[in-house]
């Protein structure tokens, strides 16, 4: 029988392997959990509703009433085109109807049919707001910012409530600028 070296001994490899070691004095092992890492998760939620106020347009008051009609024009207009506009004598090229929308989905469908009117260079459109007769006491709530919208945007030139036979009190034809 062979005998066997004292270094082919499994015990003794592993041994020598893993070096000088200390007994352990307890057997229990003391667990903590990581904590994460410190995330200001409230901060960021104040600062996104922050962030959406401001995106969101500061116009609240109103004294339009839902049978009221609007009328703006810039300064300069002649008053036989305001005449025209007012009768419905120009001829509506496209039609937006913001029924049921909320007014931020509102504002950005009129940004967008906006945009599109002038890049195919339609002189006059039809935005259907409706009169708000179903609105709170807060009046009509898209009419009113409808109104405001538009006055602040340079391409318009003017716009008054439909004739009635267009839509009345519930709608605006818009005249729009070509050049520029």
């Amino acid at each position: 029988m062979p005998v066997k070296d004292p270094q082919d001994d499994d015990s003794t490899l592993f041994r020598q392997a893993v070096g000088p070691v200390e007994p352990v004095k307890t057997d229990r092992a003391i667990l903590q959990r990581r904590r994460p890492s410190p995330h200001p998760r409230q901060t960021e939620a104040d600062q996104r509703r922050a962030l959406e106020d401001l995106a969101e347009d500061p116009f609240r008051a109103t004294d339009i009433q839902p049978g009221d009609e609007l009328l703006f024009f810039r300064e300069g207009l002649q008053r036989q085109v305001i005449r025209k506009l007012r009768r419905g004598h120009y001829r509506i090229a496209a039609e937006l109807d913001l029924h049921g929308m909320t007014a931020r989905e509102a504002h950005a469908e009129l940004s967008l049919f906006l945009a599109a009117a002038r890049e195919r260079r339609l002189r006059c459109v039809r935005i259907i707001h409706g009169k708000g007769l179903r609105s709170s006491n807060k009046g009509p709530v898209l009419k009113s910012r409808v109104a405001h919208w538009l006055q602040q945007r340079s391409e318009i030139l003017a716009f008054c409530s439909a004739p009635p036979a267009e839509g009345g009190t519930g709608a605006v034809l818009v005249l729009l600028r070509l050049s520029g």
